[in-house]
């Protein structure tokens, strides 16, 4: 059996004394620092024999090994979000919620929050997220109402609660006004839960290796940067065999220039994105020759570009990944590969695109950092000269997203043009 690090015994402790008081502990502990293995030891301490824990797909294999490793395997039911509707008939008398802030989407809860929802219904939950509300401390709401025990039963509905816990502004959504709820008061939600969380950081874990960044820049093909100046001009492109790319909208304009400034786009009257510049993919396999390297990209043309970089070396999974040679490369999307790989052994992250949520920023980033590592985690952004991606990165890195009102201010959409510098030019 696996020995607990001091503060993951203690956390333990903590959570299920907490689920017997309150039949719910909410640990919001910092990537990489064990949520899994506190989890999995709370539930041992309450000595239950039917959990159920809820997790991503590409989570479930590294999950069991964890309840493997602590001899919880027999008790532990593992499965992911998508299979919510396919569950064994058990008694369930614990129910772990990994990931817990996917459930958070508000006003209206999401099919996943009802599914869970029903499941929950009467039982103790631990909940895990190292970030329970990255976007708005709205989104704690529905996390709660899954449970029967949620701090705020006394607001039947994310609309009561919102009457008392949030300043409703207003915004616009395609020239329609709607009510804004994600001005919540972080001050007074916490006068009613607060008691519910555990935190961990991971300097308080002992990590002796925080994430380095660096950006690299490249310079991408004239006709990259042609195409995308012609679509900020003229928002549509003709191309000679009538593929048509249309851009009547902020929002799809900010989309297409996001796709070429990493190599595709996707035209309007074709299936499949086509890819225009191998530029980025290139840079990579001669930048980090001979390396162990993790890729995180948006694009499923992204994908295939490194599929075709790099093939006979990608491992498909993140155990093939940490087990093999240090040529290895393992690829993954953002949305996919943020939350809960383990992929420590990279000697370095390798991000071919950025992705507008701060969320994607701040997990993906996280992957390769670990207890045991002792050198740097190093990251690296690989951005088009003169592209979309820098202004993207100054909004998450600063933990906010990239909003379609961010881009038209960059982009002086305002005005009705845009420029790029004289070798957008064929």
């Amino acid at each position: 059996m696996i020995e607990l690090r001091p503060y993951q015994k203690e956390a333990a402790e903590k959570a299920a004394l907490l689920i017997q008081q309150h039949h719910i502990a909410y640990l919001a502990m910092e990537v990489r620092t064990g949520k899994t293995f506190t989890a999995l030891f709370a539930a041992m301490l309450l000595e239950r024999s039917n959990v159920l824990f809820v997790t991503k797909k590409k989570a479930i294999s590294s999950i069991q090994k964890d309840a493997e490793a602590l001899r919880m395997l027999q008790f532990v039911y593992v499965t992911n979000y998508d299979q919510l509707h396919n569950l064994p008939e058990r008694e369930w008398d614990l129910i772990i919620i990994d990931e817990a802030h996917s459930c958070g989407a508000f006003p209206l809860p999401s099919l996943r929050a009802k599914q869970l929802k029903k499941i929950c219904a009467g039982i103790d939950i631990i909940y895990l997220s190292g970030t329970p509300t990255p976007e708005s401390f709205s989104q704690i709401y529905h996390q709660f109402w899954i449970s029967s025990f949620s701090p705020f039963a006394e607001w039947p509905s994310f609309y009561k609660w919102a009457r008392e816990f949030v300043t409703i502004g207003k915004k616009y959504l395609y020239n329609r006004e709607i009510n804004d709820y994600t001005n919540a008061n972080k001050e007074l939600i916490d006068q009613h839960c607060a008691h519910l969380f555990l935190t961990m950081t991971q300097e308080e874990a002992g990590f002796e290796s925080l994430v380095e960044e660096e950006v690299l820049e490249v310079e991408m093909k004239p006709s990259t940067y042609w195409l995308a100046n012609k679509l900020i001009k003229d928002r549509v492109y003709i191309g000679k065999e009538g593929q048509e790319i249309v851009c009547d909208t902020a929002v799809k304009l900010q989309g297409k220039l996001h796709q070429i400034y990493s190599g595709s786009v996707i035209a309007e009257n074709i299936e499949m994105a086509m890819v225009i510049d191998h530029s980025k993919v290139e840079f990579i396999k001669s930048y980090f020759v001979g390396l162990k390297i993790a890729i995180f990209y948006k694009f499923q043309a992204e994908k295939g570009m490194l599929l075709w970089a790099f093939a006979g070396r990608i491992c498909e999974t993140p155990e093939m990944f940490n087990a093999a040679g240090n040529d290895a490369v393992f690829i993954s999307q953002f949305v996919s590969g943020r939350e809960g790989l383990n992929l420590s052994s990279a000697s370095c992250l390798i991000f071919m695109n950025i992705d507008f949520s701060y969320l994607s920023y701040a997990q993906s980033r996280a992957r390769m950092q670990s207890k045991e590592r002792t050198t740097a985690s190093r990251l690296f952004w690989i951005f088009s000269k003169g592209g979309i991606e820098w202004k993207i990165y100054d909004k998450v890195k600063n933990k906010s997203d990239y909003t379609s009102r961010h881009f038209q201010k960059d982009f002086n959409l305002s005005n009705a043009r845009g420029t790029h510098t004289e070798k957008s030019k064929r």
